[in-house]
């Protein structure tokens, strides 16, 4: 099976409120905080953000006071999905491999 096909989710669902589960055709399943999966955002925005200094005198907005959660993650061609949040937030394309590297399963955090 070539790295591309190994690639393919067969199954994705919710797990609970706080996790998402893909189930990989390699017959690996990764499992994700949807916490986990925002604070990795790929879009540039998010990006930027991440590499800036925490302000530690940030006053929140009142859409962050709300708990974080999916709505929907619809899928990207055959190499992505989106997630959009409930916030609003919609332009993270989180590929297939990005995904995959960042699953948070006991086999994959001990690496």
């Amino acid at each position: 099976m070539s790295q591309s096909e190994s690639l393919i989710p067969v199954a994705i669902r919710k797990e609970g409120s706080e996790h998402l589960l893909i189930e990989w055709s390699d017959g690996h399943r990764s499992v994700y905080a949807w916490r986990h999966l925002r604070d990795h955002c790929p879009c540039a925005g998010c990006r930027d953000e991440r590499e800036k200094p925490a302000d530690p005198f940030r006053i929140l907005k009142p859409n962050e006071l709300v708990p974080l959660a999916p709505v929907s993650m619809p899928p990207v061609g055959r190499y992505a999905y989106k997630i959009v949040w409930s916030d609003g937030h919609d332009s993270g394309i989180y590929t297939l491999e990005h995904l995959r590297s960042l699953c948070q399963c006991p086999q994959c955090s001990s690496r």
